[in-house]
């Protein structure tokens, strides 16, 4: 690895393959004890820009980590949306804010509220939050945004049953929700660019072929998640939970750079059906590895995926919020010799 992260990260996700694998996350990595060196709460930093860039930098700043995104959460569209959310600062501990309740009763009543949409909700202070961030952090790492895919956002606000259901019976309802949600989303991702943000992560965990299955992810959600990457700019990394060794050849029709997939999966037996041409990124488990684990089993686990051939080391998910900040320390020095 060169004296640059970000420039390593940058060509790896133009499709240069390193000789030193690069350990980062396209998703969240705020845990507790970086906001509380920072004096934060993960309760308040989603209502400010400052305070945003502050729990974002923090990994790095404090551990060494080697990217930093925004948002903090992944219901920033579904507010925009206008649904209600719960931001859970009545509980004790961290928690990540939920939709109060679903805006739709089904798929066929998806409408999407007319203007700008990149000017509504929290997406303009995201976007401002970006922008300081990247002038914050942007010389030395890579600085992402996230956002959810089109069956993750569908999951968020249209009620789960009769979503569901709709997949079986009703698929062309389920088409036109998620028609809509792609063309929103785009806005969204090219905002987030236009902020400064070096590349983005589509994560569509609740719409993986792991969890909808093979045959809904490829006449549903494939062809929306191929509008949604061929209309932002690259790089683009997809991030998908669940086993999805079977679904590979479906996934890396998306047109994404990179396939970030989660401990569940057998990352050889990705690597194998994936082929080479695809970047493969993981798949350390948030919770049993890098919160619970020590720095020994972290760097193990580390070793373990890249002998399996992964292109870059990345926890399957967001990390753990009660992560021990020596873990994420020893994580971010994994590979080092």
């Amino acid at each position: 690895m060169s004296d640059s992260p970000r420039a390593d990260i940058l060509d790896l996700l133009r499709g240069k393959r390193p000789t030193t694998l690069s350990i980062f996350t396209g998703l969240g990595a705020f845990i507790a004890p970086a906001l509380a060196e920072r004096g934060l709460t993960f309760h308040e930093i989603h209502h400010d820009a400052q305070k945003m860039v502050r729990a974002a930098a923090a990994a790095h700043e404090l551990y060494g980590w080697q990217s930093a995104t925004l948002p903090t959460h992944l219901v920033v569209e579904a507010e925009a949306l206008g649904a209600a959310i719960d931001f859970r600062d009545d509980m004790p501990e961290a928690m990540w804010p939920l939709v109060a309740q679903p805006l739709y009763d089904a798929p066929a009543a998806v409408k999407i509220p007319r203007g700008e949409f990149s000017q509504r909700g929290k997406i303009p202070l995201v976007c401002d939050a970006l922008r300081e961030l990247k002038t914050r952090v942007g010389e030395k790492i890579v600085v992402g945004a996230f956002l959810p895919g089109p069956f993750t956002l569908a999951l968020y606000v249209v009620e789960y049953i009769a979503l569901l259901t709709s997949v079986k019976h009703s698929p062309a309802s389920v088409a036109h929700a998620l028609d809509a949600f792609t063309e929103i989303l785009i806005v969204v991702a090219n905002a987030y660019r236009n902020a400064g943000a070096d590349f983005l992560t589509v994560h569509e965990m609740g719409g993986s072929p792991g969890f909808i299955g093979p045959h809904a992810f490829q006449t549903l959600l494939l062809p929306r998640l191929q509008r949604l990457i061929q209309n932002i700019p690259a790089p683009v990394i997809l991030s998908v939970c669940g086993r999805t060794n079977h679904a590979m050849p479906f996934l890396a029709q998306t047109g994404a750079a990179a396939l970030n997939v989660d401990q569940t999966n057998d990352l050889k037996r990705s690597r194998e059906i994936l082929g080479s041409d695809m970047l493969l990124f993981g798949n350390l488990d948030p919770v049993r590895v890098i919160a619970h684990g020590t720095p020994e089993t972290i760097r193990d686990a580390a070793q373990r995926a890249a002998d399996a051939g992964v292109d870059a080391i990345m926890p399957g998910c967001d990390l753990y919020f009660n992560t021990p900040a020596e873990n994420l320390r020893a994580l971010a020095r994994a590979m080092q010799n």
